[in-house]
């Protein structure tokens, strides 16, 4: 099996790419918002403990996510691996998922990140609120303050596995199919 992981900024084209990769590769895409929505939808027992917290305004645990992802992992046939989006987004999760691997003789394959300028993330992001209609993006200290929290949050997990020499990052600069192509051209060597 292969594991990739997709880093990148807000507005550099993770999802886009995403759905390429996943069909191209034969993976399974696993997003820890989409994880949490399903297990809630199917009343799943991690599912439950997950809406209980949701609607207690508390954040899900490193566990409960963890839990669904190795469940993921162990349940889903069919495919040559799984893209994470959205995990790890810790040291402390990216640890885990190394013991979780490590327990089936596995490792992560491959960090992905796609990268933009701060100045494009601002722009795209821009750009998706009037094609969208998203509030979210439209407030310029709210989308200032989602590219501090991403570049606090990631940089340590980007050090965490460029000293594993798992960290790939891609020119996210260009057209979906330039970006696609230095995707894939990464890719294919695993």
């Amino acid at each position: 099996m292969k594991y990739f992981i997709l880093f990148g900024p807000p507005g550099a084209g993770k999802g886009t790419q995403a759905t390429a990769m996943v069909e191209n590769y034969h993976l399974c895409h696993l997003s820890t918002g989409e994880l949490l929505r399903s297990e809630i939808a199917a009343g799943t027992q991690l599912g439950l403990q997950a809406k209980a917290l949701i609607e207690a305004g508390s954040l899900v645990p490193d566990e409960v996510v963890e839990g669904m992802i190795e469940s993921k992992f162990k349940t889903v046939k069919g495919v040559e691996g799984f893209l994470l989006d959205g995990f790890p987004r810790t040291i402390a999760q990216a640890q885990a998922l190394d013991e979780m691997l490590g327990r089936s003789g596995e490792e992560v394959t491959s960090v992905v990140s796609i990268m933009i300028p701060d100045e494009m993330i601002m722009e795209r992001i821009r750009h998706r609120a009037t094609i969208e209609g998203r509030a979210d993006d439209a407030k310029e200290e709210v989308v200032a303050n989602r590219i501090r929290t991403y570049h606090d949050k990631t940089e340590p997990l980007v050090d965490f596995y460029r000293k594993a020499g798992k960290y790939n990052e891609i020119d996210g600069v260009g057209t979906i199919e330039e970006v696609r192509e230095r995707i894939f051209t990464l890719m294919n060597k695993f």
